[in-house]
This record gives structure tokens, C-alpha cells and sequence, in this order.
């Protein structure tokens, strides 16, 4: 469920807002629904890996791949898949990060009910 709710909200935000927009949706979602802290964790990171490797894909490969190989030239490297690789797991990580941390703030902000 987080899996699918972060990639459709990511997906649609991120045609209007920046990139970063990825940390709140994250954020917001496993701290609303995340079940657990691995979910909350590994849900986003697979989301956003899958989302952002569709959408390098899909614009650059009708291009042949142009700006893709000249970013990997400033970057030192010459394939550009590397590149690819790179900025999908660079967003990955940042939006696992976030994710975790929005599991663990519900946590810490939840008073737990005790029975009288």
C-alpha cells in the first residue's frame, strides 16, 4: 500500500514541484500508513528507484540518451547508465531516509493509551 501510494503521489506532484517534493510524500505517507519501521524504510526506496529509472528511461532513450552521456562526461565517466544508476539510487536512498523517519516521528509523537 505505501509502496503504491508513494509512486502515484510522487509521480503526479513531481510533474509541478522539484525533485524534493519526494522527501515530504515520503515522509507524510509512512507516517500516516507505514506498518512497520523496514516497511517504511524499503517501501519508499523501491518506489522512488522504479520511478525515477522509468522516467530517466522515458526521456532519454528517444533522445539517444545525449544529455544523459554529457552529464557523464562532467561527471568523469563514460557510460550512462552510471549516471542513470546514480541519480535513481541517490533519490532512492533519500526518499527511504525520509520515509524511516516519518514511521519513527508518529512513534515518538504517539502517547500510547493506558487502560485506567
Amino acid at each position: 500500500m505505501v509502496f503504491i501510494v508513494i509512486i502515484i503521489l510522487s509521480f503526479l506532484f513531481q510533474m509541478v514541484l522539484p525533485w524534493w517534493i519526494i522527501i515530504i510524500i515520503s515522509f507524510v505517507t509512512c507516517g500516516l500508513i507505514g506498518k512497520t519501521g523496514k516497511i517504511a524504510l524499503w517501501a519508499p526506496f523501491f518506489a522512488i528507484l522504479l520511478l525515477w529509472t522509468v522516467m530517466a528511461l522515458f526521456k532519454s532513450l528517444p533522445n539517444n540518451n545525449i544529455l544523459a552521456m554529457r552529464v557523464a562526461e562532467m561527471f568523469g565517466v563514460q557510460s550512462w547508465i552510471l549516471i542513470l544508476i546514480l541519480t535513481a539510487l541517490l533519490g532512492a536512498f533519500t526518499a527511504g531516509i525520509s520515509g524511516f523517519c516519518g514511521y519513527h516521528f508518529r512513534k515518538a509523537v504517539l502517547v500510547p493509551k493506558t487502560n485506567p
